[in-house]
């Protein structure tokens, strides 16, 4: 068994095609038009045949409140994996992307904490070569 298919909600769909695709960097691996929203994944330039994200629209009424919970309480809905995190950083932050955890050394990772501006916070962690 392995992982297929992952998601995360966002408040629109369009924006967040744009932020996880031009800021983040991954590429669209279906975009199937479904009446008012579309099936949207997104897959990483690195593994194209890999776990895809779905970005899934936030209509349902239990996501919002849900959402705002884990914002608020600085929980993220997902975390990605990064080779160079500092490098990471400083690219996203160029992009305008608005961290509410710089780069914090957490023992064997390494984890910052952004808000992808759909909802969401995300985190990125490298982990720490051990010697």
């Amino acid at each position: 068994m392995r992982i297929h298919l992952t998601g995360v909600f966002v408040d629109d769909q369009q924006k967040a095609l744009r932020f996880y695709t031009e800021t983040l960097g991954f590429r669209v691996k279906h975009n199937i038009p479904l009446g008012e929203h579309a099936w949207i994944t997104v897959v990483s330039e690195e593994d194209p045949e890999g776990t895809e994200l779905l970005l899934e629209p936030d209509g349902h009424p239990a996501v919002r409140p849900f959402l705002t919970a884990l914002v608020e309480d600085g929980i993220p809905s997902a975390s990605f994996a990064v080779d160079d995190i500092e490098a990471e950083h400083e690219r996203l932050v160029a992009k305008g992307v608005r961290f509410v955890q710089p780069p914090t050394d957490l023992g064997s990772v390494i984890c910052a904490v952004f808000d992808d501006s759909c909802g969401n916070l995300i985190q990125i962690s490298e982990e720490k070569r051990q010697t």
